[in-house]
């Protein structure tokens, strides 16, 4: 059965440090990767680029690339190293994944995209996805989409995630294509509709677990974003509300004690830095007072600090902070 919720592939975000705070508070939404593309993976640190902490499950890795037996080599070692789901990038809008002839810019040959996932499904069992946009440049029709999803899914694939905008890969940055292309979503749940076979997983502009909700109503399936990464306290209550869970969402401190475990665990890597973790849980307390003193005490913390430590004095200032507005605002009633 497909997830019904997911954090989205973001580059210089889901690392694996990201996917294991994540997981941290959410036992069952889907993980992603950042997207890695083929030549890395063939030419580089496969290694490096491929490890994660067996906590992460479920966890799909997503590939940047076009060449169709690249691709199903690179679907080998995801499935090698125990990945859950490949998944490919036709969604990516910047320029350096335009060159390289991957990412958004695929949506214009929907053949090419069917020749890869044919590849990729060939090669392994593990299930190989598709993430896209909505459209891209002057090719921004729903019929567009439908054809595109239709070729793709006659080789194989049966779960797209569509990103609700179209991508223009001239006059927007990739963060304009983020927010200034209006959000289309009637269209993703129309595709739905008409193709009820397939997992029609939506995305794009979601940020709340109501706007989640709203959405399961006509697709199969919500991924979100920049949220996880501004506040992703959002998905403490995740599992109960999407995945059928019994026990009581964890608190900030349980997280951050099981955080504090896992620091123990990767600190001896040669490229670990303490920052590469804490700065994943400087939105932790997003919304709440005392979030500005959170920050401060991470953003301050020596590389070789403890953890738990500096964890402990983040805690103590947003208490601090707390106390300070109730005692503001008991004096103002007061008054």
């Amino acid at each position: 059965m497909i997830p019904p919720l997911s954090i989205a592939p973001m580059m210089d975000r889901t690392d694996r440090h990201m996917r294991f705070v994540m997981r941290a508070i959410s036992a069952h939404t889907l993980l992603y990767t950042e997207m890695v593309t083929c030549h890395a993976l063939v030419h580089g640190d496969a290694e490096r680029f491929l490890r994660y902490h067996s906590a992460e499950h479920p966890v799909a890795l997503q590939l940047g690339g076009d060449d169709p037996s690249m691709l199903a080599t690179c679907a080998r070692m995801a499935e090698d190293h125990g990945y859950d789901e490949v998944n490919l990038n036709v969604g990516c809008p910047s320029d350096r994944v335009q060159q390289g002839c991957f990412g958004a810019v695929l949506m214009k040959t929907p053949q090419r995209v069917a020749d890869a996932v044919h590849a990729m499904r060939e090669a392994v069992d593990i299930e190989v996805t598709v993430k896209h946009r909505i459209g891209v440049d002057e090719v921004d029709q729903y019929e567009h989409m439908l054809h595109f999803v239709d070729t793709v899914a006659a080789a194989g694939a049966r779960r797209f995630t569509v990103h609700a905008r179209k991508a223009w890969l001239k006059g927007l940055s990739p963060k304009e294509n983020r927010n200034v292309p209006p959000l289309r979503y009637d269209e993703v749940q129309r595709l739905a509709a008409e193709r009820p076979q397939l997992d029609i997983e939506i995305n794009g502009g979601i940020r709340t677990l109501d706007q989640v909700q709203e959405q399961l109503e006509h697709v199969d399936a919500v991924m979100i974003g920049r949220a996880a990464c501004d506040t992703p306290w959002i998905f403490a209550e995740a599992d109960q509300r999407f995945f059928g869970a019994t026990t009581p969402p964890k608190t900030r401190e349980q997280v951050t004690d099981e955080v504090v475990e896992y620091i123990g665990a990767v600190r001896d890597d040669p490229w670990f830095k303490l920052h590469h973790v804490t700065r994943h849980l400087l939105n932790l307390y997003a919304g709440q007072a005392g979030t500005k003193a959170w920050k401060q005490v991470l953003a301050q913390a020596a590389p070789d600090a403890d953890p738990a430590e500096v964890f402990a004095r983040g805690r103590d200032a947003v208490a601090a902070a707390r106390d300070r507005k109730a005692a503001f605002a008991a004096s103002r009633r007061a008054s």
